[in-house]
């Protein structure tokens, strides 16, 4: 398990007392699992769009570079 030390605005942390309080959670962490767990849940479309994107760009044919800097001009 990660530990992170986060900075909240006044906003954000009264609705993670709410979330904790609402759903019985131990801590602001578990609150912050569950938002981001609901939201992962809710966004499938965004990874499906990733997936799609990636293969579009496996099917490109490649360019077989000897020296980078010299075919770009940087060298």
């Amino acid at each position: 398990m990660v530990q992170a030390l986060v900075k909240l605005d006044e906003n954000t942390n009264r609705i993670l007392n709410i979330v904790k309080a609402k759903y019985g959670l131990k801590d602001k962490g578990e609150a912050i699992e569950f938002v981001v767990t609901k939201y992962s849940e809710e966004e499938p479309e965004l990874k499906q769009e990733f997936v799609k994107k990636i293969n579009h760009l496996h099917k490109q044919k490649s360019i077989r570079v000897k020296h980078f800097g010299k075919r770009y001009g940087l060298v």
